[in-house]
């Protein structure tokens, strides 16, 4: 469906907040994806990330577009995603926009792609189609890379960051 025709069918009084606040109750994981360009590496805090598929071996990132990292991306490049551990709140918060003065992050690297250590878990994806979706495009990318750790995720859920509950 092309952006044209989804907005056809959007309800004009659909209200956006209550649109947001909806798709917030969701809870979800919290990633950043990571992107090194001209020697500078991008980040920027992301939960709208999912797998597509096993068979060849897909994953997905939403991007609104007048965010940075949307200029950074296009089919060829390559994209880190670093799935945060509850510990990691502080890099979240840092890459979504309010800066910690003082924070250095650290990466780890693989195949030109920086990724935060000590994250939970890491994807690095060769982007191999782009779909423009309303004020967002849709990377998708085939993976290249992958590894994880044991630990507690960092959760997102209204807005609010949380923890999962002990088992």
């Amino acid at each position: 469906m092309s952006n044209q025709s989804a907005a056809m069918l959007a309800d004009p009084a659909l209200d956006p907040r209550l649109f947001r606040a909806t798709m917030g109750c969701f809870a979800t994981g919290v990633t950043v994806i990571t992107t090194a360009h001209n020697e500078v590496v991008h980040g920027m805090t992301a939960n709208a990330f999912l797998s597509v598929s096993l068979e060849p071996p897909l994953v997905l990132v939403s991007i609104g577009r007048t965010a940075k990292m949307h200029s950074l991306l296009a089919p060829g490049r390559r994209y880190g995603v670093s799935k945060l551990s509850e510990e990691q709140e502080h890099l979240s918060r840092h890459f979504s926009g309010k800066p910690v003065a003082g924070l250095q992050p650290h990466f780890v690297w693989h195949a030109g792609t920086p990724l935060i250590a000590e994250a939970l878990a890491h994807v690095v994806a060769r982007i191999v189609d782009a779909h423009p979706a309303g004020d967002h495009t849709l990377f998708i990318g085939l993976v290249e890379y992958l590894a994880y750790r044991e630990g507690r995720p960092l959760l997102f859920y209204r807005g609010q960051y949380g923890k999962l509950a002990a088992v």
